[in-house]
């Protein structure tokens, strides 16, 4: 059963409806379901369905080219390169029933082997073949999780390629209600404060979620997950980055420095510095690549320029990675379990949820009544100098109607108590992007918690109040 994805569906059955041949490309990180859509989309029925090997040779990925075409009802030896590979997919196609011949290429990036020239083939069968049949009848749906692969070899190829996509699908992580459907559809007794706290570490990756048992608590579950000696994701994280970059570790180098420097984020310089990486064209690619991939962002502050811009990671599985799984070393089996109520672990709630929002903010602006407003969705820093302090807003929404919410996130047991003290810090944003943004809009004070926000003598701060359940629709 598929959760979600009715918008990807509806697109990729609409590749049949076509009077043209079609070129389609899905594409997103690993584990997110893109192999599940599409065969699940199409019934597995296809003309010719094929998965690249991981690692391979150039020898073995056609030896398993011609395994899938044998699959497929043909008789051939192993093609010596793929131009002639492809020649025996034109074969097999002529000779296959009348109507739409869908044609299923999953991990293409893995069949780009050094020297092979698949491009090259691909270009030839596509452009010289496929869409100058007369029967018009081509679906070719290749896939990937190498995200950057399929940018530069396709999204943005200037060679035989470009521009020949008639569709591109980036499948996105599942949001907050996809995971709680899931959960339930998997007959998961978790309540939505369990869901959220699953959702700030393992995010919306539905190959993660699968691993979930009934009858365990969230904390047992996150102990199986990772921490036991045979945890299945135990070693998910080496694999992850291996997968969807073919030199991870110069990824890895900034990731590193990412999660070592301020939560605020680092500059482009500071990561330069503390990763020891050179300047140039290739680490402009990592940084972008990350960012496509969803690991890291990138933002500017609303009113300054692009080149005081902060890096951020926000990948929660990553950053879980890094705050728990790596720090305990596999130490302690009952490692979640054992710290759930430690100050530590709120400490990481907290950040976490504020995570979490921003990764549902069309789920705020409904909240907020304004999802058809035109908004700038926006963060905001000032740095601190010796004449005053410096102040973060990491979600601004300045809207076309005149006024501008400044959201702060806040995780609570409780419902959230504003203090003394946090009213002070909360004024001082309010009066510092007054005084020092270009923005001219009424400013309206947001609060995103989890469990509400008690009405005190300070709550007429704020405007307007979001609760767990709103990240929810």
């Amino acid at each position: 059963m598929i959760i979600g994805r009715e918008k990807e569906q509806h697109e990729l059955l609409s590749l049949l409806e076509k009077e043209e041949s079609q070129f389609c490309a899905v594409y997103g990180r690993r584990r997110v379901g893109k192999t599940y859509l599409i065969r699940e989309t199409f019934n597995y029925q296809f003309c010719f369905q094929h998965t690249g090997v991981a690692k391979g040779t150039l020898r073995q990925q056609l030896t398993a080219f011609r395994n899938s075409l044998m699959a497929a009802g043909m008789r051939c030896a192993i093609p010596k390169n793929w131009i002639e590979a492809f020649e025996l997919l034109k074969q097999l196609i002529n000779d296959a029933p009348a109507g739409k011949k869908v044609l299923f290429i999953d991990e293409l990036p893995w069949m780009d082997t050094p020297k092979g020239n698949l491009i090259g083939a691909l270009e030839s069968f596509w452009n010289g073949w496929a869409t100058a049949r007369k029967e018009k009848d081509i679906v070719l749906i290749v896939c990937g999780s190498a995200t950057s692969w399929i940018s530069q070899k396709l999204l943005k190829d200037k060679g035989g390629l470009r521009g020949r996509l008639t569709l591109r699908i980036k499948l996105v992580p599942f949001n907050l209600r996809e995971c709680e459907l899931f959960a339930k559809g998997a007959n998961l007794a978790f309540g939505r404060k369990d869901v959220l706290e699953l959702y700030m570490i393992l995010g919306g990756i539905p190959y993660y979620w699968s691993f979930l048992k009934k009858g365990l608590s969230v904390a047992q579950n996150v102990d199986q997950l990772f921490f036991t000696e045979t945890a299945q994701l135990r070693d998910e994280f080496e694999a992850l980055y291996a997968t969807l970059f073919k030199r991870p570790e110069n990824y890895l180098k900034v990731i590193d420095c990412l999660s070592n420097g301020r939560r605020s984020g680092l500059t482009r310089d500071e990561i330069l510095k503390d990763s020891k990486l050179s300047d140039g064209g290739t680490f402009s690619t990592i940084l972008e690549e990350l960012e496509e991939s969803g690991f890291i962002r990138r933002f500017a502050s609303a009113d300054t320029a692009e080149i005081n811009a902060l890096y951020q990671l926000i990948d929660n599985y990553t950053l879980f990675y890094y705050l728990c799984i790596r720090k305990n070393a596999f130490s302690d089996e009952h490692y979640w379990l054992n710290t759930c109520t430690s100050a530590a672990h709120n400490t990481w709630k907290g950040h976490a949820f504020e995570r979490v929002c921003l990764q549902h903010v069309p789920q705020i602006k409904t909240a907020l009544g304004i999802s058809g407003v035109q908004t700038n969705v926006c963060s905001w820093f000032v740095r601190g100098t010796k004449e005053r302090q410096g102040a973060q807003i990491d979600l601004v929404m300045q809207r076309a109607d005149g006024f501008t919410d400044i959201c702060e996130m806040k995780h609570s047991v409780n419902t959230f108590d504003i203090d003394n003290d946090y009213a002070k810090d909360l004024q001082y944003k309010l009066d510092a992007y007054r005084e020092l943004s270009k923005d001219k809009r009424t400013l309206h004070l947001v609060m995103v918690t989890t469990n509400g926000v008690a009405h005190n003598k300070y709550y007429n701060m704020v405007q307007k109040e979001i609760n767990m359940d709103e990240l929810f629709t």
